[in-house]
């Protein structure tokens, strides 16, 4: 949630925020409400200033008379103050929604746009030259027997799968090789919860902006009085910021975490996109860097999650690229979004593998998340990035790293992991 002393002050910054990011959000009429539940709010203490005087003179008046007329008098300002109180409490129910729905601010960094607008910072590694015609992954996981589609729509419907034989060993050894990337960098390893509570879901950004993609598991309806009201989470940033909700963190910063989680997703609205392979799915794992520091930190902690990343890609010797993503195509919670795309062979172009986001306080309001200060509490600054999302690397290596007979060679810091084989070889 946005600081609403901010937002008194500067609406026109909060106005020009909102535009960038595309959101349909109106300001004029958040400061409006605001305003009445501030004249509400202080019509209401003067009621119950009057009514407090009242009781105290009822109490020492010993005429019946005027004793009648307080009471009488009394009951009118408590009518009043009910209607007030009932009034108040609407329009400040009414006023935490539009609230929720304000976006954090992004960066003046962040290039204006949406999807197609980021700005290229920087490209690494040479792109292979192929002597053959590359297969993409779809077709060399039918030839090495590792990724069964079908079997998954079967089972689960469309955009599922079934990893088998050498995919299985690749995501462990993908998942060994991370890890323990990440645990020589100091982050605390984590395995999260991945059903979580609406609050969770509110806390971190991910309602109401981007309800229409995340599951809902067992709602309580009329039917179903008894339901969990549980969501499935998307990656386990959800629950590595609300891991701290409603605490006072002490102690050394930054605290870095790395989570480790199945991911859920619903793809609403992609509908079309991706449809072949396991490139855009509903249902991977995925290890998630997750930051709590102070605000001083946190634009060279978002660097710090970033070359995290790309030492990641860079070892496993993937050509990538960097870009800094627009303002329209950052998501509610995010001020600062890199993307690290992969480059796919047989689409001749880059690709998403990794994010990495500075939510500066916007996360940290909405889940009470606070840290000792020299002068009191202060706010923590909230940074997630991925570390590795196993399909997508998946498809990285199986295409940057195929041979012409079908066969793929596994990257070189995987293979201590694969008890020693360097190669994945067509089933006969």
């Amino acid at each position: 949630m946005i600081d609403l002393n901010l937002l008194r002050k500067d609406k026109e910054a909060f106005i020009k925020a909102v535009s960038r990011k595309r959101c349909k959000v109106d300001i004029n009429e958040i400061i409006q409400l605001d305003e009445e539940r501030r004249e509400l709010l202080l019509a209401t203490e003067s009621h119950r200033r009057i009514q407090n005087e009242a009781n105290q003179k009822i109490s020492g008046e010993k005429d019946a008379g005027k004793k009648s007329a307080l009471i009488a008098e009394m009951k009118t300002v408590s009518n009043e103050l009910k209607q007030l109180e009932e009034k108040l409490g609407e329009i400040q129910e009414n006023l935490n929604g539009k609230l929720l729905q304000i976006p954090n601010p992004p960066h003046e960094s962040a290039p204006d746009g949406g999807e197609d607008d980021a700005s290229e910072v920087k490209k690494v590694g040479e792109i292979r030259n192929f002597t053959f015609k590359p297969r993409d992954h779809s077709e060399l996981g039918d030839i090495l027997d590792i990724i069964d589609t079908k079997r998954g729509a079967k089972v689960s419907g469309s955009r599922f799968y079934f990893l088998k034989n050498g995919a299985v060993r690749l995501q462990f050894a993908l998942q060994q090789y991370v890890m323990n990337t990440l645990l020589a960098k100091g982050f605390t390893p984590m395995i999260t919860p991945t059903l979580v509570r609406e609050s969770a879901m509110i806390g971190t950004g991910f309602f109401p902006a981007d309800r229409e993609q995340i599951y809902a598991v067992n709602p309580t309806t009329e039917t179903n009085p008894e339901g969990d009201d549980l969501f499935l989470t998307g990656t386990s940033e959800v629950p590595l910021t609300m891991y701290h909700a409603d605490e006072i963190l002490e102690g050394d910063f930054p605290k870095r975490y790395c989570g480790w989680s199945t991911c859920y997703r619903r793809e609403a609205g992609s509908y079309g996109k991706d449809t072949k392979g396991i490139f855009r799915v509903h249902q991977f794992d995925k290890f998630e860097m997750f930051s709590f520091c102070k605000p001083e930190e946190s634009w060279a902690e978002h660097d710090f999650i970033l070359s995290c990343e790309e030492e990641i890609i860079g070892g496993l010797k993937l050509p990538y690229r960097v870009v800094n993503i627009a303002a329209g195509d950052l998501g509610a919670p995010a001020a600062k979004k890199y993307d690290c795309e992969v480059w796919i062979p047989t689409e001749m172009r880059y690709r998403e593998l990794t994010s990495c986001s500075n939510c500066t306080d916007f996360q940290a309001r909405r889940a009470g998340i606070r840290y000792r200060a020299d002068k009191g509490t202060e706010y923590a600054h909230t940074l997630n990035g991925t570390a590795c999302a196993m399909t997508r690397m998946l498809i990285a290596i199986l295409e940057n790293y195929q041979n012409e007979d079908g066969s793929v060679e596994i990257p070189e810091v995987l293979q201590p992991y694969m008890g020693g084989d360097k190669t994945l070889t067509p089933k006969k």
